[in-house]
């Protein structure tokens, strides 16, 4: 994709309405085609055909820039997962299912899939943990709220939801982190559905 490519898909996405999100949407396109070590932010800048020097009105860093990418990002995965979440009239079993599924086809598809964009991770994880740190904490709270409707709705049998909540999230780290993910494809273990199959009966227990 050349930068007027770039430039005509910024100025007419509809979901680009304001310069911030058109810098954002840029700069993931870049990071995703050219890889976000070789990216500058005078290439971003370009491809919108504007000087650096807006660019950094918004973002006084790359690193800004890596943070927001990485967290609009995130927050989609957190868009679908409250979704899960919030079905009406759906067992908590099969919500949770539906949630683990998802967690797991959205990391892998968001930051495993191309290459360039696992090395993004890698380095917000490495230089912006905050970022990250705030996310699993958003996902451990929608977490909490599904398994509380299944103890409330008599499927679980758990004292604290939200320790259970942290229990499951450690149980599936292997699915949804970026380095373990790209780490572990070429090894035999347990499939997500295994792993949902092992917490479900874990959830149920006494």
């Amino acid at each position: 994709m050349t930068v007027t490519d770039l430039a005509r898909d910024a100025a007419t996405d509809p979901d680009t309405s304001d310069l911030r999100s058109r810098i954002l949407t840029i700069a993931e396109r870049l990071f995703r085609d050219m890889g976000y070590r070789k990216t500058t932010v005078a290439d971003i800048a370009a491809a919108l055909r504007m000087s650096p020097g807006n660019v950094y009105r918004f973002f006084p860093s790359k690193k800004a820039l890596n943070e927001a990418v990485a967290e609009r990002l995130l927050r989609q995965i957190e868009a679908e997962l409250g979704r899960i979440v919030s079905e009406s009239g759906v067992p908590a079993r099969e919500r949770l299912r539906q949630f683990l599924r998802t967690t797991q086809a959205m990391s892998a598809g968001q930051f495993t899939a191309n290459r360039r964009m696992h090395d993004m991770v890698e380095v917000a994880m490495a230089e912006s943990w905050e970022v990250i740190r705030a996310h699993i904490d958003r996902v451990e709270d929608l977490l909490a709220a599904l398994v509380a409707d299944g103890v409330h709705g008599g499927e679980f049998r758990v004292a604290d939801p939200r320790a259970a909540a942290r229990c499951v999230q450690t149980a599936i780290v292997r699915f949804c982190h970026p380095a373990l993910i790209a780490q572990c494809a070429e090894r035999e273990q347990p499939t997500i559905d295994e792993m949902t199959d092992f917490l479900l009966t874990a959830l149920r227990a006494a």
